[in-house]
């Protein structure tokens, strides 16, 4: 967190539209929350690499602030990121000077360069619309891969996993910040509605709130499975065992074995 933001969280907070604007306060609950960024990038490369031992570089589409990332470039020997946050792409550019970011939109962009991997992690897929957009960005991250690269999808909560109704709490602190975050997400038709606020307090500073509505897009396995299939890929769904709602593992569609 910078000074500048630790003098203006006020100000910072009032121009927000959503947690993706403030940066440092989305990483902080996560990492507060205790979510390994290291254990979850490592099981992400174990499962490409069983599918690739070659992968030599990765793409992260909605990257986030590289909590991810940072971990996967000590991993592959070139790595870069995509998002549509600019306040994301500030703070892994920071974190990360090396490495290329790029500003996109998974649904429509064109880096003009292929990876072995390409990676979407944290759900950020269900920020999609509908099924049309879900099968546009499937396609989309399938057209930066090369031949025999792998795509790496974590999905949002399926229909049946989700729990209308659901409060979660959370109070954690960065510095000398302290952040209460309290949710409440519902589900209407074919997505889920969460209501978050916080409350950001400083010593000496003052104390701030702020409210995000989130909506994110509730696709089944078999529509996220049939978006793979018409981007020409095979896909597998693999529980890593981190509390989260698994990933679906793309490679390129084999075709049948010539009969004899």
């Amino acid at each position: 967190m910078s000074a500048s933001t630790r003098a203006g969280w006020g100000g910072v907070l009032a121009a927000a539209r959503t947690i993706y604007d403030v940066a440092p306060l989305y990483e902080a609950i996560y990492l507060g929350r205790g979510k390994d960024y290291a254990t979850e990038a490592a099981k992400v490369a174990a499962v490409i690499r069983e599918r690739n031992p070659g992968a030599r570089d990765l793409l992260d589409v909605g990257c986030g602030p590289a909590a991810h990332l940072r971990h996967l470039a000590a991993l592959f020997g070139r790595v870069e990121g995509a998002d549509v946050a600019e306040p994301m792409l500030d703070l892994a550019r920071r974190r990360l000077p090396g490495v290329a970011f790029h500003r996109a939109d998974m649904r429509d962009f064109d880096l003009g360069r292929r990876f072995d991997t390409v990676i979407s992690l944290f759900s950020a897929i269900g920020n999609v619309g509908d099924g049309a957009e879900l099968r546009a960005a499937v396609g989309c991250l399938r057209r930066h891969l090369r031949p025999g690269g792998v795509l790496v999808v974590e999905p949002w909560w399926f229909p049946e996993n989700f729990v209308s109704g659901h409060v979660g709490r959370d109070v954690v602190e960065f510095g000398p910040v302290t952040v209460a975050r309290v949710s409440h997400s519902v589900r209407k038709g074919s997505s889920s509605h969460m209501t978050v606020h916080y409350v950001v307090a400083e010593p000496g500073e003052g104390i701030w709130h702020f409210t995000d509505e989130h909506v994110m897009a509730l696709f089944s396995r078999d529509e996220y499975i049939a978006a793979f299939r018409e981007a020409g890929l095979d896909a597998e769904f693999l529980d890593l065992g981190n509390g989260g709602p698994g990933v679906f593992v793309g490679t390129p569609v084999r075709a049948p074995a010539a009969r004899r």
